[in-house]
């Protein structure tokens, strides 16, 4: 799906899976978990399968699963 293909400018809901996605309502964006910022659909490249969360960027990634206390040789609180 691309941004011609309809959904306006209303966000997508997706189902993310590994290595891909899949639409469940088409929209135009989806909005980052940590920092809240929308994220264009066709230029979306972070998730976490687990948690079903889009993230911005890399980082944005990264500090999600440091929130999430999953990285190797975390000490969990």
């Amino acid at each position: 799906m691309n941004r011609f293909e309809g959904g306006g400018s209303r966000e997508a809901k997706i189902r993310y899976l590994d290595g891909d996605y899949q639409i469940l309502q088409p929209g135009s964006f989806v909005t980052c978990a940590m920092t809240g910022e929308a994220i264009p659909v066709d230029e979306l490249r972070y998730w976490s399968v687990a948690r079903q969360e889009a993230y911005a960027s890399c980082a944005a990634s990264l500090e999600a699963d440091k929130r999430a206390g999953i990285l190797p040789n975390q000490s969990r609180a």
